[in-house]
Formats: C-alpha cells, structure tokens, sequence
C-alpha cells in the first residue's frame, strides 16, 4: 500500500502547465481531505486482503479469481482491492506536485523524493519483508518498492518540463503492453533487469538468497508520472475539479469495456464466454495487476477519479476513521503486516500447529495450506475489524504526534 504521506495544501487557482514546480506559488492552510479520505479507504481495502492471505483456508491453493474454483463472495473480496496499488500511486504522485508547490524548491522537491523513495525500498528488503516471512531468506518485491522505486524516478522527472512528464506516464501506461511479447528468456543476462522493469518473476543472488519481482516497475512509474501531472487539477475551484475527474474517469471506464470487449490491445489475457453468466463476467473483469496491464488501470483508476472529488463532501464518523488511517498510510502498513502475522501465529499455535507454520508463509504458502491451516471468509472477515479496531487508536494517537511535531525523521513514518 502509500506509504508516505505528503501534504496536500495549496488554494484552488488555475494554473499554466509550463513548468514542473512554478514559481512563487500562493499558499493556504486549507488541505485537501479528499485525498487522505480516499487513501484511507484503499488502506483498509488492503488490510482485508493481506489478512486473507493470513488467515483464509484456500489463500494458497487457488487463485480468489479463477472463474473455475472460486465463488462470487471471495470474487469480490479479492477484486476489490484492486483498487489499492493504483491508488496509492497515483496520490503519491498528486501529492508531490503539491508538496512541491509548498516548498516552491526544485531542489528541494528532487531531494525529498529520492530519500523517501530510497527509504521504502529499505524497508521493503528489511523490515517489511520480515513482517511477511518472519525471516530473510527470500524478499517479495511488492507495492512499497514500487513506490520506492518511482519516487526515485520522479525525482528525476521533476527537472523535465511539465508536458514532458505527462508524455512519459502516458507512453509508459498506454504503451508498455506492447512489450509483453519480450521474455527474459531471450535477453540473455539482461533478463534480471527486464524481471525488475516488466516481466516480473524470481531472481537468484545466490541459492540461499533471492527476491520474486510482483510489482515490476514501468507501469508503476507511468502512473505515478501521471498522478504529478494530475497535481494542478487539485487546485482549481471545486466544481472544475469534480467535472475534470468525472469526465476522465468515465473515459477510462469506457475504454476499459471497449478495449476488453474487443480484445483488441491492454491486457495480455484474454476473457472467454463461460456456460454461466457470473463466470463470464469474472472472466471479463479479471485483467492482470502483475504488472498492471492497462484495462487494470482504466477499471481501477476510472472509479477512483469518480469518487474522489465526491469525498470532499462527506463528512462523518465513517469518513473520520478513513482519515485517521489515511493520514498516516506508512505507519498503518507496517503495522498491519505485523499485527496480522503475530495473530496468525498466536492462534496456529493455540490450534496445535507447528511453531513454524507462521515462518515462511510467503514462500511456502502451499506447505502451509496442506497443514489443514486457514479459516472460512467469515472469519476472515471477523479478524480484518479486530485488526482495524486494534490499530486504530494506535493510528490517532500518532497522527495527533504528527500534527503536534515537525521533527524531520516523522516524514519517514
């Protein structure tokens, strides 16, 4: 899942498109909810997956969305996380347009992003994947490299004209499907480096050690790309600003279900018709997420730029907690990876499964899974709320250390 959190300030002006990080931008208190509502929603989309991948019977025995062996419940359950990684890139890029517009500082901007960038490929061979393995031994390259990884080339990009990073999301978005017919098979010892930018895959340092690329990198970048060039549409007045995203996003679906139909380019998977309707369906929405074709992000992202202009009118309790989780996204990541390990652990060995059924899980999901470990999806259901209630309070307390402190190691948290 994002996993820093940038600030969103800046007053509702139009603004030209000639430059990366204008200079002498106006300023103003007001913060945009919008974007911290919308993440806290996908976090909490996110911890119900990951929980599932914990605690669910069948998490490694089958895939939640093949037509042939799943159901319609746990269908949905994984499709809609969907909507978190994209998401999360996205904002990540929105927000440090807007983060650059606070610190009207090229320099500066390139600075912060590369170091955070850099940060959360740290912690992703560290201390994230200890939280999913409970040991070192193998590393699975997920969102908080990609973003990583990103925000380290859009510390780059941010020196280009602003038109010229549009055009490098656009032509790494629309355009990086056209390279699924290169295998690393065929690029002899660049195979590795095309596993990390597109194929994804395993890559072996040495027989003990190695990582599996799930998020390969290039689309990543594009839409991250996109999300900076999107940063001035979160600056115009209100109404201009829900009528650009509604418009966009109701392209972005149109074309998901023209292109799908038609199989004509965006998804190297193809649907066919099943006997039943459902299964035809399912087969129709299941686009690839690894690495994220481009009709997985048209139907994900065209929702997104819907919804997220009308979270700025919501207002509540339930909106208060999203923003309690949305404000702190790094914070939460970790801990939820943790919080929901350690309850896996405690209850196999309450059960009277081997100590080591909660080491390795990852890697030998399938071992695991041959023990006779996992729940029904109602359980699964039952022990996201109590990783969400438990994380809750921690998730206000340090929010509320945030607001109250400026300390310059809390941007890494």
């Amino acid at each position: 899942m994002l996993l820093l959190s940038f600030d969103g300030d800046g007053p509702m002006v139009d603004l030209t498109l000639t430059d990366a990080v204008p200079a002498n931008p106006p300023r103003t208190a007001a913060r945009l909810h919008s974007i911290d509502a919308m993440r806290g929603l996908v976090i909490v989309l996110m911890a119900l997956d990951h929980v599932r991948d914990f605690f669910h019977a069948d998490a490694f025995v089958f895939g939640a969305l093949d037509v042939d062996k799943t159901n319609v419940a746990l269908y949905l359950t994984r499709w809609i996380t969907h909507f978190c990684a994209p998401t999360f890139v996205f904002l990540a890029g929105a927000s440090a347009f807007l983060h650059g517009r606070k610190l009207d500082d090229r320099m500066a901007l390139s600075r912060f992003l590369f170091t955070r960038g850099l940060w959360l490929v740290v912690l992703e061979f560290t201390v994230i994947a200890a939280a999913w393995n409970f040991t070192m031994s193998d590393v699975g390259l997920q969102v908080i490299w990609a973003l990583g990884i990103a925000m380290m080339t859009l510390a780059a990009l941010v020196w280009l004209p602003f038109p010229a990073i549009l055009a490098v999301g656009m032509l790494l978005v629309l355009g990086h499907n056209a390279t699924d017919g290169i295998k690393p098979e065929m690029l002899g010892e660049w195979a590795p480096l095309w596993r990390f930018l597109h194929a994804g895959g395993g890559v072996r340092f040495t027989d003990d050690y190695g990582v599996w690329v799930v998020y390969p990198v290039l689309p990543w970048i594009g839409l991250m790309a996109l999300g900076y060039a999107a940063g001035p549409v979160f600056r115009q007045e209100p109404e201009t600003r829900r009528k650009l995203f509604t418009t966009l996003g109701i392209v972005l679906i149109a074309a998901f279900f023209i292109l799908r139909g038609t199989g004509w380019y965006g998804d190297p998977r193809a649907w066919t018709e099943h006997a039943n309707v459902l299964a035809t369906l399912g087969d129709f929405f299941n686009v690839r997420k690894y690495p994220p074709s481009l009709l997985y992000l048209c139907i994900t992202m065209g929702p997104v730029l819907i919804l997220l202009p009308r979270f700025e009118q919501l207002k509540g309790k339930f909106v208060a907690v999203l923003l309690t989780f949305g404000r702190v996204p790094l914070f939460v990541y970790v801990l939820h990876l943790y919080l929901a390990h350690v309850l896996m652990f405690l209850v196999s060995v309450a059960l009277g499964f081997p100590a080591g059924t909660a080491v390795g899980l990852m890697s030998n999901g399938k071992a695991v899974a041959a023990l006779g470990w996992g729940f029904p999806l109602p359980v699964v259901y039952l022990v996201w709320l109590l990783v969400l209630a438990i994380l809750y309070p921690a998730c206000r307390w340090f929010g509320a250390v945030k607001r109250r402190r400026s300390d310059w190691w809390l941007s890494y948290l």
